[in-house]
């Protein structure tokens, strides 16, 4: 049984939440969701909470729980989105945004251009920060780890690109 997904989700006035046809749809101040729902529930809307219900008794499952994240997740986004911040650490590693693209420059003998999908927005406040930012959490962690695994941190001296808040456990290298 589900702990999680018992408990409603907390909507505010300025987000409006409809539930068609096996279609979830949040709309906020930054823009509008629609998900499509399992059909093993049901989204019962009131005005100031969101509630994930199953049509069975046997339909207790976990998708129940995973259901109801993100249907919070897509009403977290519209109102106040989701950020990660990647850093570059490496001699001569940088990056910057040129249009709808990312150009990475990462010790290769050549440079990386990454199509910046369109429902991710990404800024360079530094040469060695990259700040991503989206009302879609998936597609905002999909573009982040394609990011990342361009370099990925090594554990002997910690180069690549790595979250701000990861923490890279470090290796001793060889002895003679």
């Amino acid at each position: 049984m589900s702990r999680i997904a018992k408990n409603p989700i907390k909507i505010s006035k300025d987000i409006q939440c409809s539930f068609n046809n096996g279609i979830f749809s949040a709309k906020g101040k930054l823009g509008q969701i629609e998900i499509s729902v399992n059909s093993k529930f049901n989204i019962n809307i009131k005005e100031d909470e969101v509630k994930v219900i199953p049509l069975k008794e046997t339909d207790k499952d976990p998708n129940w729980g995973t259901t109801r994240a993100i249907i919070a997740n897509t009403i977290n986004g519209v109102s106040t989105g989701f950020t990660k911040t990647l850093e570059l650490n490496g001699t001569g590693y940088r990056a910057s945004v040129t249009g709808s693209k990312l150009k990475l420059e990462l010790g290769y003998s050549h440079d990386i251009n990454f199509e910046i999908p369109k429902d991710v927005k990404i800024e360079c406040p530094k040469q060695n920060l990259i700040k991503l930012s989206s009302i879609n959490k998936e597609k905002l962690g999909a573009a982040a780890a394609k990011i990342r695994s361009f370099r990925k941190p090594e554990p002997f001296k910690g180069k690549g690109i790595k979250y701000t808040d990861e923490f890279i456990f470090r290796k001793e290298g060889k002895k003679k």
